[in-house]
């Protein structure tokens, strides 16, 4: 059997603290990126509707998404070869060097075509890349101390979109399309420099003999999940929360204040209070997630989350929906990060790449699963009965997670020779 690989540890898991200074890196450049990429997205999406309409729309759409979520897998085994560093500095270098070819040719020409082009490399990119980012924090923080993390990063991806979103429509408004391009690769730019000293010392693993294929270890992430009982619980709790949550916000919401003559400003209220409510509680997690009990994070507030959602479908006014979606909002900040940190924790050393591909794709894949599952099922139930039958479905994320609390033993797992076998997951551990 070959000796597994290696790689240099983290200050944080030397002296079993979290390592700020690198943390403070990761968010600021996170921060920097995710905003750019969001205001990227709505001027790429408007300028698609201003030169081709719905139909525009949809090819830039897919040109972005689908390379993105293809590629995820992929990535997840990249970063388990190469280590973080190499994959994360490589990609976003190219990122740059993308976006600023696509800045200098939108100068010149108003067509589609590179709207597409730009996309489809820049989704292959965030694809392969994606993975590399997510192991960061373990490697940064003790077991113990990622509930705070990973608090304070979704802090970071809350605030992306309240700040991305307007940056692209101003700039649009200023500059166009190109100006919006431009400031997705100074994003980029400060990302890479804050990835450069995160991932410092993080060395490359020692390459196993005789090792698999990448293509055949970018299904280590469900063979990982076939092994683990607890992480593939957490699996289930993280995709019952995603699968519900998606329709009744993107779909249900506008409908209901639709069919209630609340009108639009309804719905930018509601998503706007529980907005503010998750960013609350998130920030309470950065500062206090190790005190709180993993059964409270996980499977109290889940339930709660459930019941809210409920409440929300049945309210009678927008005033009294926007101040239950703030009491959901709060849960959420806290459940959220708790049931990414529970993955996180359930992974087996040395897996990490793999197992947060395919926890990415899970939550890319959730939007379009959800939207295709309860659209027609509305047609039967009704907005308000299939409202609640995606609380009935969020009522699973607590207890598949209350499952994964108890532990389990791990079946055995599949080897390929000539790679590191993946070792079974140890019995009632604790988040």
């Amino acid at each position: 059997m070959a000796t597994p690989p290696t790689t240099t540890s983290a200050p944080a898991e030397q002296k079993n603290t979290v390592d700020w200074r690198r943390v403070s890196s990761l968010v600021i450049g996170q921060a920097a990126v995710q905003a750019g990429s969001f205001a990227l997205l709505i001027a790429m999406s408007w300028t698609a509707v201003q030169l081709g309409g719905r139909e525009a729309v949809t090819y830039v759409t897919l040109a972005a998404t689908l390379p993105r979520a293809l590629l995820l897998l992929f990535g997840g085994a990249l970063a388990d070869v190469l280590g973080p560093r190499a994959v994360l500095l490589r990609a976003t270098g190219i990122r740059i060097l993308v976006l600023g070819a696509g800045t200098a040719v939108t100068v010149t020409t108003e067509t589609l075509w590179p709207l597409i082009a730009v996309a489809l490399v820049d989704g292959l990119l965030l694809g392969i890349s994606g993975p590399a980012s997510g192991v960061l924090l373990p490697r940064l923080a003790p077991r113990e101390q990622l509930g705070r993390v990973n608090s304070l990063f979704s802090m970071v991806l809350r605030l992306a979109p309240i700040a991305g979103s307007p940056l692209g429509a101003w700039l649009v408004t200023v500059g166009g399309l190109p100006v919006a391009m431009a400031a997705g690769a100074v994003g980029c730019a400060v990302w890479l420099g804050c990835a450069a000293h995160v991932t410092r010392g993080m060395a490359r693993p020692e390459p196993a003999p005789q090792g698999p294929s990448l293509l055949r270890r970018s299904g280590d992430g469900f063979r990982l999940l076939a092994a683990h009982p607890r992480l593939r619980w957490m699996f289930v709790a993280c995709f019952c929360m995603d699968l519900a949550f998606l329709w009744p916000a993107e779909v249900a919401l506008p409908l209901r204040a639709s069919e209630e003559g609340w009108g639009v400003g309804a719905v930018a209220m509601v998503l706007s209070v529980f907005g503010a409510g998750a960013l609350a509680s998130a920030a309470l997690g950065a500062a206090l997630a190790h005190r709180i009990p993993a059964r409270t994070k996980l499977v109290v507030t889940g339930v709660g989350l459930a019941v809210g959602m409920a409440a929300m479908a049945l309210v009678p006014s927008a005033l009294v929906l926007a101040a239950t979606a703030g009491v959901v909002g709060l849960l959420s900040g806290l459940n959220g990060p708790a049931l990414v940190t529970g993955y996180q924790q359930a992974v087996p050393e040395g897996s990490m790449g793999a197992a947060m591909s395919t926890f990415a794709l899970s939550g890319i894949g959730a939007a379009p699963l959800s939207l295709a599952l309860f659209s027609p099922v509305s047609l039967l139930l009704g907005v308000t009965g299939t409202w609640l039958l995606c609380a009935a479905l969020a009522l699973c994320s607590p207890v598949a997670a209350a499952v994964a609390l108890r532990g389990g033993t791990a079946t055995a797992t599949p080897h390929v020779e000539g790679s590191p076998r993946i070792a079974p997951e140890p019995t009632a551990t604790s988040v």
